[in-house]
């Protein structure tokens, strides 16, 4: 019983750090998104295109610090309020970034091919599903 309580209290705190973290993303996201129009124009998403490129350096900033310079005495929660709550409330571009590069660097060549392509293209076609599922209920 008290192993229960200390998971679930470990899997509460944990929680709240990715909850945190994804709040200050978000904002962040945000932010961007209301100052890029006003600077650049609304006739190209340089604000989503500037998330998605700052997000993936700030990945490979984060997960290299993690991997090269702090060794083992990283904090889990250091690495879950950063990598997944901050930067996954910032852009989740990050992580697919990480991702595919992470199967390239293995030699994966193929499967990190198969997942920048299958990403990018079922996206696309599941957002375009799901605008004409709506617009045929309108």
């Amino acid at each position: 019983m008290q192993g229960e309580r200390a998971l679930y209290s470990t899997t509460m705190i944990s929680t709240a750090f990715v909850f945190i973290g994804a709040g200050i993303g978000g904002a962040l996201r945000h932010g961007i998104n209301v100052v890029s129009p006003r600077w650049f124009g609304m006739g190209f998403p340089y604000g989503t295109m500037a998330i998605n490129i700052i997000g993936s350096a700030l990945m490979g900033l984060v997960a290299g610090w993690f991997a090269f310079r702090a060794g083992e005495g990283v904090p889990q929660d250091l690495r879950l309020f950063l990598a997944t709550g901050v930067l996954g409330g910032f852009t989740t571009f990050s992580a697919f970034s990480l991702d595919a590069v992470l199967l390239w660097e293995r030699g994966e060549t193929m499967l990190a091919a198969t997942y920048v392509i299958g990403s990018v293209v079922l996206s696309l076609a599941a957002l375009l599903g799901g605008l004409a599922m709506m617009r045929s209920m309108s």
